[in-house]
């Protein structure tokens, strides 16, 4: 017999009162109410179980932005672009006005059948990640294979910024060459600007540090390099995760391109790239990226870098927090300097671009420049420059001045 047959038997039969049989059973007396009065109104239907599930739920996603969600999903996967929530998301809010999370995103996809389980895949948190600080600080460069419509394949050579994963240039060509490289660097510099570094794999149109026919002079573009004061850096070999943004870039620039007809001839496919390149740089969130913006916001929220042109300068990147009094320290020459930035962002995370006496003080976050200043050596205190209303003071505790002792 069930306690709720108990409980009705004791008061309606029984003539027990509500708060005895609560106190009997262990019940809410509340709960023995609304049982008996369940009781007379259904009769024996009173006694059989019920779900727990509320009559309303105000916090439900509404029918039609779950609609939205799955039409998005549909259709980005049909033009070949990402379609993760996370994309999903920047889509509701900058398209349509609407703001739900990636979890909810993600229940919604996962109700309608439309995620593909994919348990071998390792979870983000087990990845070591490298991004360069600053635009233009590292160009990753690789090439890939494509068939045209007829079967010939044909090369595609990239050029990505490593800190914004801008796309610099992507070219077809039938072969690439090792003067194909140079030109395309060439050209890219003269659009962006010369990079401080380059990083790509060990293949002879990059480098021939490795080849087996015993090169010992340089190629064209490790030439160019050298004339540029740019720095090379090469993957090592058997490791080609080191250039893992531009392979992963190629995948996407795959998935985007093999979602169209394919193009009869080079010039063809070339226009398809140039349409790619400019959904991808301009169109599309990135999720590595922060606040997820597209790949053309975050190139061009920092200063940009540069070659090394002063082999003798000082130039350094640094991670820094602002303290509770709104300002941070920096050492230079083994002196320790107190920038003020402001008592409003205490507690933000920094990022200094330091080239000698020259600093750039950048959010984080978003990557808005705070503050620039050169550093007066001078004094140990930098002040924000705000008039606070008298005159500033080196920073460090009050020292009186010595009086000189007067004669006798």
């Amino acid at each position: 017999m069930s306690k709720a047959r108990l409980v009705i038997t004791a008061v309606v039969v029984e003539g027990r009162s509500p708060s005895e049989v609560a106190r009997t059973y262990r019940v809410a007396r509340s709960w023995v109410y609304a049982l008996v009065a369940r009781y007379r109104t259904e009769g024996e239907a009173a006694f059989e179980p019920r779900s727990r599930r509320p009559a309303a739920r105000p916090g439900q996603t509404p029918t039609q932005t779950v609609e939205l969600v799955v039409n998005l999903r549909r259709s980005l996967t049909r033009q070949g672009l990402d379609a993760g929530p996370v994309t999903i998301a920047w889509h509701l809010q900058h398209h349509h006005h609407i703001t739900l999370s990636r979890a909810t995103i993600y229940r919604i996809l996962r109700r309608a059948e439309l995620v593909t389980p994919e348990p071998r895949k390792k979870p983000r948190s087990s990845y070591i990640r490298f991004q360069a600080e600053q635009p233009n600080e590292t160009w990753q460069s690789d090439f890939t294979h494509w068939r045209l419509a007829n079967g010939v394949d044909v090369e595609i050579l990239t050029w990505l910024d490593d800190h914004s994963r801008y796309a610099l240039s992507v070219t077809a060509h039938l072969r690439v060459t090792g003067r194909i490289v140079v030109d395309t660097f060439r050209a890219a510099t003269e659009q962006h600007g010369i990079p401080f570094s380059t990083l790509t794999d060990n293949g002879l149109v990059f480098t021939t540090r490795f080849s087996q026919g015993g090169l010992t002079s340089r190629n064209g573009f490790e030439t160019e390099l050298v004339r540029l004061r740019v720095r090379q850096k090469n993957s090592r070999p058997n490791h080609p995760t080191t250039c893992g943004k531009v392979e992963r870039f190629q995948q996407t620039m795959k998935r985007w391109l093999a979602a169209r007809p394919r193009a009869a001839t080079i010039a063809a496919l070339q226009q398809l790239l140039d349409q790619f390149i400019n959904d991808y740089n301009r169109h599309r969130p990135h999720r590595s990226l922060a606040q997820h913006s597209t790949p053309a916001v975050a190139y061009t929220a920092r200063p940009k870098a540069g070659p090394n042109t002063d082999a003798g300068s000082d130039f350094r990147v640094r991670h820094d927090r602002v303290d509770k009094a709104g300002k941070v320290t920096l050492r230079h020459h083994g002196k320790l300097f107190h920038i003020g930035i402001g008592r409003t962002l205490a507690g933000t995370q920094i990022i200094l671009l330091i080239h000698d006496l020259d600093i750039r003080i950048i959010h984080a976050a978003t990557g808005e420049i705070i503050r620039t200043l050169t550093l007066d050596p001078e004094h140990q205190y930098q002040p924000t420059g705000a008039n606070r209303g008298g005159p500033s003071r080196p920073y460090g505790p009050y020292r009186p001045r010595k009086r000189k002792q007067s004669e006798p």
